[in-house]
């Protein structure tokens, strides 16, 4: 008898309960659900129930070959659901947060390359620096920055954040370059009122890590507003590479304390975990993979 039909008997009869449920269910006869497990039993050598008139019950061995087959049969469904979309077009929407800088210079310009390939799908991103719940907020996928505490869901590493510290020629000219991070403390140093990370910053050297909190006459809660600033000659900022990357290379701006590099900062795209997950997820996390990963 064909044995994975047999191991799909098996796991009926033991979530029916019974013999005839299982024939039920399967539309078959009961003496054939029969046939089926003592066929298994018998390649096996062993008893997989014991059975009464009035109930059945697993064996030790018959315990674990049912863990055994569900795990099999499992996998089986899963590859041929794969293979049929694979067929298919991705569809429908899928909701992603993302912090606001990264989400604004690197997020929303992939997403129109994603769904130029996949038309079908529609995207919701929701910027925000503050960290999202994906299961109360009904989201599929968030992009994290900093270190991600141990949730129970997926976090795949992608290329790590980097921070840079800059001012325009015409700050620098007017009130000279720092050569050690405890210079900033004479300097305007514009913040980042979002996070407290931002307000003391720490810098990498060869004997130790160097922090200094700073006070500057401005605050913002907005990258973008804080890199007019700086380019207005209003003060020093520290800010993503990927924000100032256009700035930097036309030298609007230039990059300060070279030999005292910020601490790099984890990246990763966090989702649930999900056997069953939609094509389009599927897909959409491959292109992120792509894009970002490591």
């Amino acid at each position: 008898m064909d044995q994975l039909t047999s191991m799909k008997t098996f796991v009926t009869v033991v979530q029916s309960g019974s013999f005839a449920s299982a024939a039920e269910v399967l539309g078959i006869s009961s003496t054939m659900v029969g046939k089926h497990i003592k066929s298994l039993e018998t390649n096996l050598a062993i008893k997989l129930l014991n059975r009464t008139t009035r109930k059945q019950s697993l064996t030790e061995s018959g315990n674990l070959y049912f863990e055994h087959c569900m795990e099999i049969l499992e996998k089986i469904r899963v590859k041929e659901s794969e293979i049929r979309e694979s067929n298919s077009k991705p569809s429908g929407v899928i909701k992603i947060t993302a912090p606001i800088t990264f989400g604004s210079e690197c997020v929303s310009n992939a997403i129109h390359e994603f769904v130029r390939i996949y038309p079908d799908v529609k995207i919701d991103l929701m910027l925000s620096d503050f960290v999202v719940d994906l299961i109360g907020g009904q989201y599929d996928l968030a992009f994290r920055i900093g270190d991600v505490p141990d949730s129970g869901m997926v976090a795949r590493p992608l290329q790590p954040y980097r921070l840079v510290v800059c001012a325009s020629p015409q700050y620098i000219a007017r009130y000279g370059e720092p050569e050690t991070p405890l210079d900033l403390e004479r300097h305007n140093c514009l913040l980042f009122n979002y996070h407290k990370i931002l307000r003391t910053w720490t810098f990498c050297s060869k004997s130790s890590n160097i922090s200094v909190e700073l006070n500057g006459n401005l605050s913002i809660n907005n990258g973008f507003a804080l890199k007019n600033a700086a380019l207005n000659g209003s003060g020093i900022i520290i800010q993503p590479e990927i924000l100032l990357e256009e700035e930097l290379r036309s030298g609007k701006l230039v990059e300060i304390l070279k030999n005292f590099p910020l601490p790099i900062r984890p990246m990763h795209l966090i989702y649930m975990r999900d056997q069953k997950m939609p094509l389009r997820l599927r897909k959409f996390i491959e292109f992120c993979m792509n894009q970002w990963g490591i």
